[in-house]
């Protein structure tokens, strides 16, 4: 696996393979001799020590290196690969289950892209055609907005009907790489009785979600569930979207909500994806929908809440490109005009709870 890791760094004209090690001590010991890389590949399960052990030794020594996660027990143990992207690891691929998988070009692209981002290499091609399709939707807008009080966007109000009662308020959160560790800076400071539900989108594969959502909710006052198809959406309950599936809300009886989960075609090769997820809020009866995108690599969320735009009042919250890990989903919404804050990430939490309440 370090050759074909290897051979795939060096097809790429920008990146090679600069060292290999067998085991995290022999890792170690590299980074101790002042050997320094743009980025290490890292495996979890290793003789001698452990991908675990390695992060905790590297912290523990304050040696900073941007670190990808690349192991097959990331599948079988996705509460170790939430604990190495606690412990700072940049993002995780998981390993091919066959040589031909390994060789193949789904891996080395998504490996690529991974190092791209990590190294801060330019990664235009990553989001060049997302970008282009978003700025076509919004008529070609392009701006960077830090802060916006009042509102000039196309905003269809929303009615209530006496006898009825609607949750006045959603939230609905967007992220990717890096997120994971920034969600631990907002989701456990939201209040137990915030008064909103909240959605959210992080690109992950099947199995490692419920991981997330299970240390997420150690962390907070506010429940933390992976969300599960029938869900009724419930004020103060954070709804993970199941990874390997798409996530929608869908209108039930008496002013209630409930959530579909389902199985799908992945869209743009994400699943789940936040443009679907915010498409299924258009018409919804909320008297708003308070948008918040963060880290992450490519544009999703963007089109959904340009399109969210149209029928439903939205505010809309941009974690700033100091704070993210990678500016690309943020970017992606602030260049739309849509953004009505932009806020360092440790900010977010307490601007949701002001803008929603608590019960």
């Amino acid at each position: 696996m370090r050759r074909i890791i290897s051979d795939i760094i060096n097809s790429d004209e920008e990146l090679h393979s600069e060292r290999t090690a067998t085991n995290g001590l022999e890792a170690i010991n590299m980074l101790e001799s002042g050997q320094r890389f743009d980025c290490i590949i890292l495996d979890i399960n290793m003789p001698k020590m452990n991908g675990i052990e390695f992060l905790k030794t590297m912290n523990r020594k304050g040696i900073k290196q941007n670190v990808i996660i690349v192991s097959t027990i990331a599948k079988e143990g996705a509460k170790e690969t939430i604990e190495a992207l606690e412990l700072g690891a940049f993002d995780f691929v998981t390993k091919p289950d066959s040589l031909a998988e390994a060789k193949g070009s789904e891996f080395s692209n998504r490996l690529i892209s991974m190092i791209y981002a990590a190294c801060n290499v330019s990664i235009t091609y990553i989001v060049q055609k997302a970008a282009e399709e978003v700025k076509n939707m919004v008529g070609g807008r392009k701006q960077t907005p830090v802060i916006k009080t009042g509102g000039t966007k196309n905003r269809k109000a929303s009615a209530s009907v006496p006898g009825v009662k609607y949750r006045k308020k959603l939230v609905a959160l967007a992220c990717s790489t890096g997120g994971p560790r920034a969600l631990q800076y907002v989701i456990p400071f939201l209040p137990k009785n915030l008064d909103a539900a909240v959605l959210l989108v992080q690109h992950m594969p099947e199995g490692f979600t419920a991981s997330l959502s299970k240390r997420l909710n150690e962390l907070s006052r506010i429940n933390v569930k992976e969300a599960a198809d029938g869900d009724i959406l419930q004020n103060g309950t954070v709804y993970i979207a199941k990874g390997g599936s798409q996530m929608r809300l869908k209108r039930a009886a008496a002013g209630t909500y409930t959530l579909s989960v389902t199985v799908e075609a992945a869209r743009n090769g994400l699943k789940p994806c936040a443009d679907i997820m915010y498409e299924s809020l258009m018409d919804m009866d909320f008297d708003e929908v308070i948008c918040v995108v963060m880290t992450g690599m490519g544009a999703d969320g963007t089109q959904g809440i340009v399109q969210l735009n149209k029928t439903n009042k939205i505010y809309v919250i941009g974690q700033d490109e100091e704070t993210c890990t990678v500016y690309g989903m943020p970017k992606a919404i602030a260049e739309s005009g849509l953004v009505d804050e932009v806020l360092p990430l440790k900010q977010i939490a307490d601007a949701i709870t002001r803008h929603v309440g608590v019960r």
